[in-house]
């Protein structure tokens, strides 16, 4: 077991005293309030991570030095005449809930990649470390090729500045800009062509948009019902862990039936057409 010297200091109105602690956890159990700042050698101080580890069974742990604040003269907050800086009182600092945005994308950025400047306004602290003025600042994001809806990037503690604070996280939450041609669904896209009645009983050769800009042709020779569906393979989005992969084109219909009929056609249709 890891034998552990806890040095207390009274503030120079006693002696320094030593416990030693092979039944460290004993202790503890028996003590309701217990707060202790472990320093190794004056490397403790503020910006320095120091953590204690009790070792030996399953409950062995690491704790931040954040967690615990300490109570050392002259080291940490916990006493009179231990304030560190930001935090009066001996309260330690807590951070800020993330602060969210949307980060709208079109497709065409999402097929391609492309990067994003974004302008944050925040408070931060002036030199005397408490009065605080606005600062702009702007955060770029790398979109990268098929990046999907929902995807979130983190910028840490790019928040408000301010004397008692962490500042928060700026979170970019990925968002589809909707699009005058295509519907995303994962990495393929949904195109939605209009034909007519006669096109969807006799077949037909449709232009199709996609996204890079080219049309191409795709021949219907079958039957289109309303419920039919015409992949193109390779022309959707890239896959984001893999973009020389690419989704699908998925084109749906959309059939016009004529608003009438004369009584010839009617006829005519009647004799051709099946009864089901």
């Amino acid at each position: 077991m890891l034998e552990v010297v806890v040095v207390v200091d009274k503030i120079s109105h006693g002696p320094i005293m030593e416990i030693q602690m092979p039944h460290l956890l004993a202790f503890l159990e028996e003590t309701i309030h217990f707060k202790v700042f472990f320093n190794a050698g004056g490397q403790g101080g503020p910006g320095h991570q120091t953590f204690f580890r009790t070792s030996g069974g399953p409950e062995s742990m690491d704790v931040d030095d954040e967690d615990f604040p300490g109570f050392i003269p002259g080291f940490g907050p916990g006493m009179p005449g231990g304030h560190g800086p930001g935090m009066p009182g001996g309260r330690p600092k807590r951070k800020d809930p993330p602060v969210h945005h949307e980060l709208k994308v079109s497709l065409e950025d999402i097929f391609r990649g492309c990067t994003k400047k974004m302008k944050i306004s925040r408070r931060v602290l002036n030199p005397d470390g408490q009065s605080t003025r606005t600062e702009d600042k702007v955060l770029e994001i790398n979109v990268k090729p098929g990046w999907k809806e929902g995807t979130k990037i983190t910028f840490p503690r790019e928040g408000d500045h301010l004397p008692n604070n962490i500042p928060a996280d700026i979170v970019f939450t990925l968002k589809n800009k909707p699009h005058q041609l295509f519907h995303r669904d994962g990495t393929h896209l949904i195109f939605k062509k209009t034909v007519s009645l006669k096109e969807a009983l006799c077949g037909t050769n449709l232009l199709v948009p996609t996204i890079d800009g080219r049309t191409i042709h795709v021949q219907m020779t079958d039957i289109i019902k309303p419920t039919t569906e015409k992949r193109v393979a390779g022309e959707g989005l890239p896959h984001p862990k893999n973009p020389s992969r690419r989704g699908d084109l998925v084109i749906r219909f959309d059939i016009v039936f004529p608003d009438k009929l004369n009584s010839a056609t009617k006829e005519l249709l009647r004799d051709t057409l099946p009864n089901a």
